[in-house]
């Protein structure tokens, strides 16, 4: 099925952007966004959906994240050499011209009606915080409810990788804002904090932005997942800014 529209989140880590696609995908009429363009181990779509030809990777493609109404939708996160080889595939979708363009345009050419949105978090801090305390304990979400399930972290504090995953996570911001710069992109952009201060109204905001009209009634799901920042979160926190602003002149935070 060809989609009517396309649209791509573009996300950082920790950015509440697994929360937001189950919260698209949850309405019916508004794609089934996940990484379906993540493959790590080969850069290959032909040999991660075991085809065997770009025409069928689109369709593949276009089938996984289509709702019936033909909204498609994906997420990905900025990153190479991924995101130079996934254009060097699209670029031999039938609908792509092979000449070479500017990588929005690739995008459009590929998934039809192409819209952009930006997921970013203010607080870096807290950003790569929940970052590191992810890779330690194993624990990325926490459905609603469940107990947890990782293993215990207090030990597990790194100066170094927190401010090696802040770093990252701005250098991951900066190159999607070079990409929707270079397209004359206007993006849709998402902030967490915000989201999580207004769920259903961010929902909503994207639905809207989409120009997707659900049916009436309606009512936005609740959130899948909880919020997984706990005292350990905020003792990291702390001592992380602590530690970055020791021996200044002028504290900042």
């Amino acid at each position: 099925m060809r989609p009517i529209l396309s649209y791509i989140i573009w996300f950082s880590q920790r950015t509440g952007s697994t929360l937001l696609c189950q919260a698209l995908a949850s309405t019916g009429i508004a794609g089934k966004p996940q990484e379906w363009l993540h493959d790590p181990e080969t850069f290959d779509l032909c040999k991660m959906y075991k085809v065997d030809t770009p025409a069928a990777v689109q369709k593949t493609l276009w089938e996984l994240g289509t709702t019936s109404n033909g909204v498609f939708g994906l997420k990905l996160s900025m990153s190479e050499p991924h995101h130079t080889r996934m254009l060097d595939q699209f670029r031999q979708f039938p609908s792509c011209p092979p000449h070479p363009q500017c990588r929005a345009a690739v995008w459009e050419a590929a998934f039809p009606h192409c819209q952009h949105l930006f997921m970013t978090r203010r607080n870096k801090v807290r950003l790569a915080v929940s970052w590191w305390k992810a890779i330690t304990s194993g624990e990325w979400h926490r459905k609603a409810g469940e107990p947890a399930r990782a293993a215990a972290v207090q030990d597990a504090y790194r100066f170094e990788a927190i401010a090696h995953l802040v770093l990252e996570a701005s250098l991951r911001e900066a190159a999607i804002q070079e990409f929707l710069t270079e397209g004359g992109i206007v993006p849709l952009t998402i902030v967490y904090e915000d989201f999580i201060a207004d769920y259903a109204g961010t929902v909503q905001r994207v639905l809207d932005f989409l120009g997707v009209s659900p049916p009436e009634p309606f009512k936005i799901a609740p959130p899948l997942y909880d919020k997984l920042a706990d005292e350990v979160s905020e003792t990291w926190v702390q001592r992380f800014r602590r530690a970055c602003q020791k021996g200044w002149k002028n504290i900042v935070w």
